[in-house]
């Protein structure tokens, strides 16, 4: 059964509202997943999805389908004391099967890409990233699956540091810089390697990663498919 929902979320940044919403519209592979919205010469954004283009404190998309469905995002960007910005973030549309569990994955997933958009302004604002991506085996849709991903890792808290020595990777510091029962963020120097425990909502543990320098995208998706598969071998 087919029903609206709305996410809205309020989070600071410590960034201007220019590198905001550069990060939101052309920058999203360096914080969430690459998504093409280029602005055209005249300044406007040449595609037919996007209802306000007024950088850098309004963007907004709308997808709309059959029988009254809808996708939406509104970003509403603000410049505060001390440069950094107020970002106001509504997620809207419709759920068209299980909509409790849709609704609960996407808060959640809100949350932590929001958490990452802060990490990237903070830490890494004007670099571009490499996305890689890796889904885990079926064998890790289990209730468990991220514990034996932090025990892997040597991960027990929110804030530590840890020595993150992946397979065929040279070992490097991490800062644990996210962490609940759904999702691990690790930031180290050079990259954000972003954890899913989208288990919690019908799927498997998934990875992606934002690499500003160091490994490459292909090593790196190699290295977590490894570990992956080593961490939920039958």
């Amino acid at each position: 059964m087919s029903k609206e929902f709305e996410i809205k979320r309020e989070v600071v940044l410590e960034a201007t509202p220019e590198a905001v919403f550069e990060a939101v519209t052309a920058g999203t592979g360096n914080w969430m997943f690459p998504v093409e919205m280029e602005a055209a010469a005249d300044g406007v954004a040449n595609d037919p999805k996007v209802r306000a283009w007024e950088p850098p404190n309004r963007f907004a998309v709308r997808v709309e389908g059959e029988n009254g469905w809808f996708n939406a995002l509104e970003y509403i960007v603000e410049a505060r004391d001390g440069g950094t910005a107020t970002l106001r973030y509504v997620h809207s549309g419709v759920f068209t099967d299980d909509w409790d569990n849709q609704y609960d994955g996407a808060a959640k997933h809100t949350d932590f890409y929001l958490h990452t958009l802060g990490q990237y302004l903070k830490y890494f604002s004007g670099r571009t990233a490499a996305y890689a991506a890796v889904s885990g085996p079926a064998a890790s849709s289990g209730e468990k699956a991220m514990e034996s991903v932090k025990q892997a890792l040597g991960v027990t808290r929110e804030g530590e540091t840890i020595r993150l020595a992946l397979p065929g990777l040279t070992p490097v510091e991490a800062v644990v810089d996210y962490l609940n029962p759904y999702f691990l963020g690790l930031r180290t120097t050079d990259a954000l390697y972003r954890v899913f425990g989208r288990n919690h909502f019908g799927g498997t543990m998934d990875a992606a990663h934002h690499l500003f320098g160091g490994a490459g995208k292909d090593e790196t998706e190699q290295a977590w498919r490894t570990l992956l598969d080593e961490v939920f071998a039958a």
